[in-house]
């Protein structure tokens, strides 16, 4: 049985996990801390999380985990079969990886974790996420989901992601930088799947334990 290795506040970590669920593959979980123990280096050698473990060894990087998992799992496919189709998938998850999320990340220190980032980073930010979204609206079709009718591997990383960015351009520049796009109603959508559902209570509840961890030391 695959485990899956990290832990539920992590964005990647969670779009990993729903993979597997809606491909319905049984797994385990297993709570990994970003520590950078040795054990998490023997697996990740960037220290990053999440990763899997397989028969044959780890798999660590979301985006390798989830083609591993779409070729090693075919029966439930989250990739259309159409080859050009396949690769607006993926065109799409690497904007919103890439162009979006990597950019808004810029801003978690001060948004989330009580850090501080510089006028000059902001700014940055601001500049790319304004440019980069209107080339990321231009692909995504939200119809319903972010890449047509149906949902595919887009939809694993979209609904992880997008609640982020949303939450800290508005922390920061006081401002959803995605409010021109149908993001809450596609959130909305989402919300009604099981596996999202299971996503969502299991990041709360980890959430929860972290605070209680932080409190504690």
């Amino acid at each position: 049985m695959i485990k899956l290795c990290g832990f539920s506040v992590s964005n990647y970590h969670n779009k990993v996990k729903l993979a597997l669920l809606e491909k319905n593959i049984l797994f385990e979980e297993v709570l990994i801390w970003p520590d950078r123990s040795a054990d998490l280096l023997r697996n990740s050698p960037l220290g990053k999380i999440p990763y899997i473990e397989t028969e044959q060894g780890s798999v660590c990087e979301s985006q390798v985990i989830l083609e591993y998992l779409e070729d090693k799992y075919p029966s439930h496919r989250l990739l259309p079969s159409d080859p050009f189709q396949a690769a607006k998938n993926r065109e799409l998850i690497t904007f919103l990886e890439l162009h979006l999320e990597l950019v808004a990340r810029e801003l978690y220190a001060e948004a989330f974790f009580g850090g501080r980032v510089s006028d000059e980073v902001k700014a940055k930010v601001e500049k790319l996420l304004t440019r980069n979204l209107k080339a990321f609206g231009e692909l995504a079709q939200f119809s319903p989901y972010v890449m047509g009718a149906e949902f595919t591997m887009a939809d694993c990383a979209a609904v992880v992601h997008f609640p982020l960015i949303s939450m800290a351009t508005k922390v920061i520049f006081a401002r959803d930088f995605l409010e021109d796009l149908p993001v809450k109603q596609y959130l909305k959508i989402m919300s009604e799947r099981p596996s999202v559902q299971k996503v969502n209570v299991d990041r709360k509840a980890n959430q929860e334990l972290m605070m209680s961890k932080k409190k504690a030391s």
